[in-house]
């Protein structure tokens, strides 16, 4: 299993203890189960779990398979979360949403990947790729912005990336 992004691992110490943590598009689950690994109850959200049989009924552990792509209502209604982690996955549609399952006083950590991408393999589709200071224009006003990097990288592997820490107001 891989571990946390280091982007993520960074961030989660400024996470008071005990908040409830949402993964959104966890994947295997490598962010959540830093957090969960910290003691905070994880909701690992995906289309496919098959990657987190092993944490079925764990104490602090909740499932939940939905698609988030397909127009289907939000499946957390009101819910929110004190550390919301969206790594690798962008859907734009998703955002009003995701602002408000962050908590007031609740942390957003996103990372994913930035237009230039494309030069060093997938995602390719613009669709999935962030323009130049996106998060932060999208986030600006309703969250206090820890802070954001953008910009291209070489390790672990070449990539173009965009991240985000940022408080809820």
């Amino acid at each position: 299993m891989s571990q946390a992004s280091a982007w993520i691992r960074r961030w989660a110490r400024h996470v008071q203890t005990g908040a409830d943590m949402l993964d959104l598009a966890c994947g295997s689950g490598r962010n959540g189960r830093h957090f969960l690994a910290l003691g905070h109850p994880v909701l690992f959200l995906d289309i496919d779990l098959s990657g987190l049989t092993d944490l079925q009924g764990q104490p602090g552990v909740e499932l939940l398979a939905a698609d988030l792509e397909n127009g289907s209502p939000w499946p957390l209604g009101n819910r929110q979360f004190g550390v919301v982690v969206a790594t690798n996955y962008l859907w734009r549609p998703l955002f009003p949403h995701v602002i408000r399952a962050t908590a007031p006083g609740g942390l957003l950590l996103y990372e994913t990947f930035l237009h230039g991408q494309e030069n060093h393999g997938r995602p390719t589709n613009p669709d999935f790729l962030l323009a130049e200071n996106e998060l932060f224009e999208r986030l600006k006003d309703s969250f206090h912005i820890l802070a954001f990097e953008q910009g291209e990288e070489t390790e672990p592997k070449p990539s173009c990336r965009q991240r985000i820490a940022a408080v809820k107001r």
